[in-house]
């Protein structure tokens, strides 16, 4: 089942935004992420905000239909624009997520992207991404997403290997990874590729089988996210149960280091712990908004948004979203405003994860005080922190990035 909400302050029904939080705007990028809950079949290890389309009455329901669901979504751009009003300014990124948002047709995306346009502007060299499932495309309906404006997308690959594809209940035919990618090279769009390792039943030779495979098809960018077993979900039961072993922590070392030697002799820098590109022009910005606090709108069911230091999510289901914005009010079921002591932890968390780092001079009295035990234990450079003064990551330390965070914030 997907992971419940926060909790929060009641978010007021008109979505009205503090003042402070407006005058923030033009402090860094902004962005549009547009979240589709839709999926074919749910995928055993994921607790995002998806629903199979049986499970809200074959699109039966208002909002639970693929066919309704960008009227709803440009609803809530509508509200968007209202309640920014004239603190509008054009959008830098977009993202569309899920769910596999490429269950939606090709025109319903583009419309989406449209609306975006129409009621905040785009920035000249926007850019624009959807991710899909490699089954859920065509090489007609990835040519209409990039005739539309579109520019990326982020190909579900996980794996190459089977067994570790049917284990994750990943359905998609292999095969079509690679058809997929050709159609998006044919249509003029950038293309990155999603990896999980750390699957149960994964061997070090098939992670280093799907890092060569992804390698062979000629990405501009590489994700790669150790799995996690999610509470709630149908694989956290199965390790629970005992039927299938829990992911453990040195394979899944093992395998970010096949990974990152890997890519990087394959010309790809990490940018991210998480992340790699061909150089700084296919990093994806959207993620990057994200990770330097810059502000975004999340559109849809338990879409999550930021703006100017107010956090604030969407309900999750698509029939209480859509009932929300028919009835004139925002769909938001609660939000909070970050202190200067939350700012600061996140400003820690997410940007020591960025291969420039963290200025030290950002940090507070504990966390420069544990640089020196960092460097000995070979977490940071040492190099990056005595010449430059910042906080930079070390392939040791990109394992160990929680217990730098913690020990930058002084709480281990």
């Amino acid at each position: 089942m997907p992971s419940a909400l926060p909790d929060g302050d009641p978010a007021p029904a008109s979505g009205e935004l503090p003042p402070a939080a407006l005058d923030r705007l033009p402090d860094g990028p902004f962005g549009v992420y547009l979240h589709v809950p839709f999926c074919a079949v749910r995928c055993g290890y994921c607790d995002f905000n998806t629903y199979t389309l049986p499970e809200l009455g074959d699109g039966r329901t208002v909002g639970g239909s693929t066919t309704t669901f960008a009227d709803a979504a440009l609803a809530e751009l509508d509200l968007a624009a209202r309640v920014l009003g004239d603190h509008t300014r054009p959008v830098e990124t977009v993202f569309v997520g899920g769910g596999t948002p490429t269950m939606l047709a090709a025109s319903d995306l583009v419309r989406m992207l449209h609306g975006i346009r129409g009621r905040f502007g785009l920035a000249p060299d926007a850019e624009v991404t959807t991710e899909a499932n490699p089954d859920s495309v065509t090489d007609g309906s990835l040519a209409e997403l990039a005739a539309g404006g579109f520019t990326r997308v982020s190909l579900g690959m996980q794996s190459s290997v089977p067994h570790v594809l049917a284990v994750l209940d990943r359905t998609h035919n292999p095969d079509n990874v690679a058809r997929a990618v050709r159609g998006a090279r044919a249509a003029g769009l950038q293309v990155s590729l999603d990896l999980i390792y750390g699957t149960p039943g994964e061997s070090l030779d098939d992670w280093r089988r799907s890092l060569e495979d992804a390698v062979a098809l000629e990405p501009d960018h590489v994700s790669a996210y150790a799995l996690v077993v999610e509470a709630g979900t149908r694989l956290a039961a199965q390790v629970r149960r005992g039927d299938v072993p829990a992911p453990e922590d040195d394979d899944e070392a093992a395998k970010y280091e096949l990974a990152d030697e890997a890519l990087t002799a394959a010309g790809f820098g990490w940018y991210e712990v998480s992340n790699w590109a061909r150089g700084e022009r296919f990093r994806c910005r959207h993620n990057e908004g994200y990770w330097s606090g810059g502000s975004w709108w999340g559109v849809g069911p338990g879409a999550h948004s930021h703006l100017g230091g107010v956090r604030w999510w969407n309900v999750k289901h698509p029939t209480a979203y859509a009932a929300r914005l028919a009835a004139g009010a925002s769909p938001a079921a609660a939000r909070e405003v970050l202190d200067d002591e939350q700012r600061h932890d996140e400003w820690v968390l997410l940007g020591v994860r960025l291969v420039d780092g963290l200025p030290m001079g950002g940090l507070r009295v504990a966390g420069r005080a544990a640089v020196a035990g960092l460097i000995a234990d070979g977490l940071i450079d040492g190099s990056a922190a005595l010449r430059e003064s910042r906080i930079r990551l070390t392939r040791r330390g990109r394992l160990l990035a929680d217990t730098v965070v913690r020990r930058l914030l002084g709480v281990g």
